[in-house]
C-alpha cells in the first residue's frame, strides 16, 4: 500500500474524537448564541460560480481560491469566504424584502495560502450576516452578539477591536491618492509595513506632510481616547463622521456593559474590498491572528441585484478552539456513551436491552464479544473512545457493568445483574 494514501495535504487535516466532540459543542454554544438574537440558519453550496467572488466584488485574491471546470467549461471555486454567497443568496430570495433578515451559518471554507503561512487551507467558519437594518442599531447589534458568543463559548478574556473603513478612505481623499495607489497603502497598512508606506508615499510624490499623516493612523489605537487624537488628525469631513459613528458605537456597546471587551484600531483595513464603513477583529491569548472578523459591506448586494445595507461576522472555530485549550478552558466534552457486549447466544436480548437504555437516555453501542480478545482489551479501548460504562451480556444473561469513568484501568466489573432485573 502507497502510504501516502493515509496522509493529508498541507494544509488540511483530520479532527476526529473527543477533539471533534469539543468542537462540535462549541459550535453548537455559538449557534444557539446567535439563535437567541433571532439568526435563522442558512445552508449555501460549498462552491460557486468564479464570479460570485470576482475581484469586482474585492474578495479574496484569484490567486488564492481553489479553481475547477464543471462539464459545461464554467469555472467553480471552493468559497473562501461566506459572505459574498450569503449577499448572493439573499439577493435572489429576498430581493423585494424590506424588513431586516438575519442569518446565520456553520460549514467550512477553502483559502490557497503559502503553506509557508502556517496556516490551515480548509477551516470551519461559523458567522452571522444582518441584512437591511439601520446603520447604528446594526452595528450595535452585531458587536454586542460578538460578545456574547465568545463568552458564551467559554472565553473569559479578549479584545473587539474597531476600526472605521470610510476613516482611512477620506485620508486617501484628503491626500490626493489615486485608487490604485490608495490600494497599495491599505495593502502595506494591513502587512504593518511602516517603512513600506514611507517609501511608496516618497516615491509617488505625496508631501512629508500627508505620508506622516498615514504613517501616525497606525499608532490610532487603544482604549476610546484614541478617537480623539483620531479627529485631530485629519481635515477632511469623511474621516471626521466615521469618528463621530464610532464614537456613537461605543456609547451604545457601553450602555449594554460591553465596553470592557471593546478597543479601536484606526488603522484596521480588510483584503476584503467589499466592507464600507466599521471592520472588527477579535483577539484572545494563544492566538496571533483574529478568531473573529467582521464589518459592514453597503454595497456588496447590488452586485447581485438588490440595493440593501448589511452587515456580519464570522468565528474562525479552529482558532477559537486553540484559543481555548491555550488557555485551558476545555469545553465540557460531549455525552459519553455506553457500549453494550453481547455473547453470540443472545443476540436478540442483546438488542432489547439496547433499545431499552436508549429510551431511558443513554447513548449506546452494542457489538458481538469476540472471545479472541479479553475484556482488558475492551476497557482499554473504551478509555480511548469516550465511553463512561461498559456493558456484557453473557449467554447465562448476566448484565455485568463496568465503571469507565474512575480511571482505574482494572477490568472488574462493579456490577453484576440478571437481564430481567437490570431492565425493570
Amino acid at each position: 500500500m502507497d502510504t501516502k494514501l493515509l496522509h493529508t495535504p498541507e494544509g488540511v487535516r483530520d479532527i476526529y474524537g473527543g477533539e471533534l466532540g469539543k468542537k462540535l459543542v462549541v459550535q453548537e454554544k455559538l449557534m444557539q448564541a446567535f439563535q437567541s438574537f433571532g439568526y435563522q440558519k442558512i445552508q449555501t453550496p460549498t462552491f460557486e460560480f468564479f464570479d460570485v467572488f470576482s475581484k469586482e466584488i474585492g474578495t479574496t485574491k484569484s490567486n488564492e481560491l481553489y479553481k475547477f471546470f464543471d462539464k459545461e467549461g464554467n469555472t467553480l471555486v471552493l468559497r473562501p469566504d461566506f459572505t459574498p454567497s450569503i449577499a448572493r443568496c439573499a439577493a435572489k430570495y429576498y430581493r423585494e424584502e424590506e424588513i431586516p433578515v438575519r442569518f446565520s451559518y456553520v460549514g467550512n471554507t477553502f483559502t490557497n495560502t503559502n503553506n509557508l503561512q502556517g496556516k490551515l487551507k480548509e477551516v470551519t467558519q461559523t458567522g452571522v450576516e444582518l441584512i437591511g437594518s439601520d446603520v447604528k442599531s446594526g452595528d450595535a447589534e452585531l458587536i454586542h452578539l460578538a460578545v456574547k458568543s465568545l463568552k458564551d463559548s467559554g472565553l473569559n478574556e479578549f479584545q473587539i477591536s474597531i476600526g472605521e473603513i470610510e476613516f482611512f478612505k477620506g485620508l486617501c481623499e484628503e491626500a490626493g491618492l489615486s485608487e490604485e495607489l490608495a490600494a497599495q497603502v491599505r495593502d502595506l497598512i494591513s502587512e504593518k509595513n511602516y517603512f513600506g508606506i514611507e517609501e511608496l508615499m516618497v516615491s509617488s510624490g505625496i508631501e512629508r506632510e500627508r505620508a506622516d499623516k498615514f504613517l501616525k493612523v497606525t499608532e490610532l489605537f487603544g482604549s476610546v481616547d484614541c478617537l480623539e487624537e483620531a479627529k485631530k488628525l485629519v481635515g477632511n469631513d469623511r474621516s471626521k463622521k466615521a469618528v463621530k459613528r464610532l464614537q456613537s458605537l461605543y456609547e451604545t456597546l457601553s450602555s449594554f456593559g460591553d465596553e470592557k471587551f471593546i478597543s479601536f484600531d484606526l488603522g484596521m483595513v480588510s483584503k476584503y474590498n467589499y466592507y464600507t464603513g466599521i471592520i472588527f477583529k477579535a483577539y484572545t491569548y494563544g492566538v496571533g491572528d483574529a478568531i473573529l472578523k467582521g464589518g459592514r459591506y453597503d454595497r456588496l448586494l447590488s452586485y447581485y441585484g438588490k440595493d440593501s445595507s448589511a452587515v456580519g461576522f464570522a468565528i474562525v472555530v479552529d482558532d477559537l478552539m486553540a484559543a481555548l485549550h491555550s488557555q485551558k478552558l476545555e469545553p465540557a466534552r460531549p455525552p459519553y456513551i455506553s457500549y453494550l457486549l453481547y455473547d453470540e447466544p443472545v443476540y436478540a436480548q442483546a438488542m432489547k436491552l439496547a433499545d431499552y437504555m436508549r429510551q431511558i437516555g443513554k447513548c449506546v453501542a452494542c457489538t458481538k464479544f469476540s472471545h479472541a480478545k479479553t475484556i482488558d482489551d475492551y476497557v482499554g479501548f473504551g478509555y480511548h473512545n469516550m465511553v463512561s460504562n461498559l456493558y456484557h451480556l453473557t449467554a447465562e444473561e448476566k448484565v455485568l457493568t463496568y465503571d469507565l469513568t474512575d480511571d482505574s484501568g482494572d477490568a472488574l466489573p462493579v456490577d453484576n445483574t440478571d437481564l430481567k432485573e437490570f431492565m425493570r
